[in-house]
């Protein structure tokens, strides 16, 4: 199983699309389907509802809502060590902490603000992280015991 941690900006991103092909949509449809496993904390989910509600984005407050429902129900709320990590960002920290904390399981955090994340090997963008959704799906369907293999390649794309 896939873990993650997906940035406020690719939920913000995924809910304004017009493209329903966006990678960013995709990803958001991806997690409601339970395709991977979605990681938070309450910080994260007070972090999407503070930004969703900002007028700029124009979302109706059911939707916002209904939102935020759905990610809490389908995301494993975990209790998570701060690493006193220093990003360019602070209000970011808390999506890398998450992550950091689970690369027993090989977490990515899915981004499309990559310069927030300096030198994070396991930041991805919302393009790179469909392409490993996808290799995963091809792997596990048809070659046996490749899964780990791809796991243990935690930078996918970039890095392998």
């Amino acid at each position: 199983m896939v873990y993650t941690v997906i940035d406020t900006n690719v939920i913000v991103s995924a809910l304004i699309s017009k493209n329903e092909k966006s990678p960013v949509v995709e990803i958001v449809k991806r997690a409601y389907a339970g395709k991977f496993r979605v990681l938070v904390n309450n910080a994260i989910l007070a972090e999407y509802g503070k930004v969703l509600r900002r007028p700029k984005f124009g979302l109706a407050l059911q939707q916002i809502v209904e939102t935020l429902d759905l990610l809490a129900e389908i995301s494993v709320n975990v209790d998570v060590p701060m690493s006193g990590t220093i990003l360019p960002d602070p209000k970011d920290v808390v999506f890398y902490d998450v992550a950091l904390a689970h690369q027993d399981k090989h977490a990515s955090l899915v981004t499309g603000n990559m310069k927030h994340f300096p030198n994070c090997f396991f930041a991805v963008t919302p393009r790179e992280f469909l392409d490993r959704l996808e290799l995963e799906e091809l792997l596990d369907g048809n070659f046996a015991g490749f899964g780990q293999t791809l796991n243990d390649c935690r930078g996918w794309t970039r890095y392998c």
